[in-house]
């Protein structure tokens, strides 16, 4: 499922809109806004994800994401007015409702408890390998097929995989546990709004997408000026793999740790090769400091969900964590934006990454902050 989301709907989007900018002739800048009203609108819908897993049962749902995120790569690759393709991206926000970062924790709750931060990590790792496979495949077949046809072909492959999948393991009660009824009132979502410790979870990591989502759009940008087209693409297989090496490690010794802790340093070390950037034109330091914020790019997103797992009533997980990805993912979708103003005012990208250090620093304490 995390393989498929973040594949198709995240790094995809780089190959969509080299593509359909060089068979269309369509600006750079149209097709971009289509991905971003795709975020705002997933930002909007997330937070009702775990009513539609408690209304319709995980199976279904799933099974929902995966036709909306087929549909979705079908109307790219028929694509012949920019409407159409505005059509699709949003097709796409229900495909992420459906295989995301809610619905895979919730229903990786009901099968794991003792070691369940370890099975996020390593099922969110589906995440990280997107990027290292299904991006350089579309490419290939693009390559080889054209665009319509490897498109095609990738929606009929990945409904092959998921279907099947899906239907063996993804348990068909509905995903939200129904608390007993000696238990206290079930939390609402005006509680998690009113709560502290519901924006000492979602504040910090909010702040960290920010700059992280920012990093990754510009990071290209920002490096190839200083060590060439080639440098600058390896820089993006460095961090994404390490993306993976983070998860993995954070998997085998989260159960044992403090996630609030795991989250303060990940920010901070972040923020550390970050500004670490912004003093350097040596092209190995510059790939170091790509690894060393690699490494926590995947556990920024892994976080929130066992922070929400331990500190909050587990018949609120769904919901709680629903919102707080919602506000992630708005913080998010503002970041590049946001980065490439200041980058254009400043008329470099030093300006910008101190920026992003600010708010990884910022991040990094405020997630510190708990009231028991």
């Amino acid at each position: 499922m995390a393989l498929a989301c973040w594949g198709f709907g995240l790094y995809g989007h780089s190959v969509y809109l080299a593509e359909l900018q060089r068979l269309h002739g369509w600006p750079p800048s149209l097709i971009a806004g289509a991905s971003t009203a795709t975020y705002l609108l997933n930002a909007c819908l997330v937070i009702f994800t775990s009513n539609a897993l408690a209304r319709f049962g995980a199976r279904r749902f799933v099974l929902f994401g995966v036709a909306a995120l087929a549909t979705a790569i079908v109307l790219l690759a028929l694509a012949r007015e920019p409407w159409q393709v505005y059509a699709a991206y949003l097709a796409m926000s229900f495909g992420w409702l459906g295989l995301g970062l809610v619905t895979i924790p919730t229903i990786i709750s009901q099968w794991f408890t003792r070691r369940r931060g370890l099975a996020i990590s390593l099922a969110l790792n589906g995440a990280s390998f997107g990027g290292i496979v299904v991006a350089p495949a579309l490419v290939g077949l693009i390559a080889f097929t054209g665009f319509t046809d490897a498109m095609l072909i990738a929606a009929a492959v990945m409904v092959a995989i998921l279907v099947p999948a899906v239907l063996l393991w993804v348990p068909s009660q509905a995903a939200t546990p129904v608390p007993p009824v000696s238990a206290a009132p079930a939390w609402t979502r005006r509680d998690a709004l009113t709560s502290l410790p519901f924006w000492t979870v979602s504040g910090p990591f909010a702040l960290a997408l920010v700059a992280q989502v920012a990093f990754i759009v510009h990071q290209i940008a920002f490096m190839e000026p200083i060590v060439g087209r080639a440098q600058a693409a390896l820089s993006v297989s460095v961090m994404t793999t390490f993306a993976v090496i983070g998860r993995l490690t954070l998997g085998a010794v989260v159960d044992r740790l403090d996630p609030r802790w795991i989250s303060s340093v990940s920010m901070f070390s972040q923020a550390i090769a970050l500004f670490c950037m912004t003093r350097t034109g040596d092209s190995a330091l510059l790939l170091a400091c790509c690894a060393a914020y690699g490494f926590s790019v995947g556990n920024i997103i892994t976080l929130p969900a066992l922070i929400v797992q331990r500190e909050f009533p587990p018949a609120a997980f769904g919901m709680v964590l629903g919102l707080s990805t919602a506000l992630g993912t708005f913080a998010g979708a503002l970041g590049p934006g946001l980065i490439g103003l200041i980058r254009a005012a400043a008329g470099d990208y030093t300006a910008a990454l101190m920026v992003c250090v600010a708010l990884k620093l910022a991040g990094g304490a405020f997630v510190l902050v708990r009231k028991r």
